[in-house]
């Protein structure tokens, strides 16, 4: 059990719903608003690192990761600025494949331990071809955090589930990133299934847009990852604004 994994647990155990905010790498400010996401009560943080075809990412999400592409930004370059966030909770990354098979899977894999990361998210990785990336993290100690669609059958998801460390992302909906007005009921219904086949962490992910909809969730699931309702306020308000909203979100999920 690596570090991601180990916090949750206890966390979870001591009561506490678990918020995971997503940060776009690369986009101006992005280093502020992971601090001011981890002193208002972000348990971790996912970073995003861009790549020109983000199959998953609604329109935000892109815009904030293209903007950082045309600035130059690089995996490495992102990689390198993390050792100097100098924050107290797990760091994760989300990226896609490509990034990974460019330099190789054991390359990218020591890469994120050097740089002090705890997990990797590749959400266009098949659980059936992610064995060499999964030999390669498992070395270096990198959780790889599987995701769990909605559509998924019930033999599928115990070998997700296997093979997921860190926690199970738990799909809220079928499309891209991005906020919707209602929390889609394949949210809940995904995290009950998966609750009741493992006990490790199962958090929401993917139209969870408010901390309306955080507090839904997370009455079923362990913990909330928001992305979209994050980028938008670095983008239209800066790092502050990120602060604030996790500071919401976490008020909202730790209401009784």
């Amino acid at each position: 059990m690596g570090r991601l994994e180990d916090e949750f647990r206890s966390k979870r155990a001591a009561g506490r719903k678990l918020l995971v905010p997503y940060i776009t790498g690369g986009y101006p400010g992005w280093q502020p608003a992971i601090r001011a996401a981890a002193a208002n009560g972000a348990d971790a943080v996912e970073i995003g690192i861009p790549f020109s075809d983000p199959v998953m990412d609604g329109p935000v999400i892109q815009q904030a990761s293209q903007f950082a592409l045309e600035q130059g930004v690089t995996p490495a370059a992102i990689l390198d600025e993390v050792t100097r966030l100098d924050v107290e909770i797990p760091l994760a990354v989300m990226t896609y494949y490509n990034l990974v098979h460019h330099p190789g899977p054991v390359r990218f894999a020591a890469d994120l331990r050097r740089a002090g990361i705890s997990a990797a998210i590749l959400p266009d990785l098949p659980l059936e071809e992610a064995g060499p990336w999964c030999a390669a993290a498992d070395a270096e100690g990198i959780e790889t955090i599987m995701l769990a669609a909605p559509t998924a059958p019930d033999d599928r998801l115990p070998r997700v589930v296997d093979r997921a460390h860190g926690f199970v992302y738990s799909v809220g909906l079928l499309g891209v990133t991005g906020e919707r007005e209602s929390l889609a009921e394949s949210a809940t219904a995904l995290a009950k299934r998966l609750k009741a086949i493992t006990d490790k962490p199962v958090l929401v992910g993917v139209g969870v847009s408010n901390a309306t909809q955080a507090y839904e969730v997370t009455r079923v699931a362990d913990g909330v990852i928001q992305g979209a309702s994050v980028v938008r306020r670095l983008m239209e308000d800066g790092p502050d604004a990120v602060g604030d909203y996790v500071a919401e979100v976490r008020s909202a999920i730790d209401a009784d």
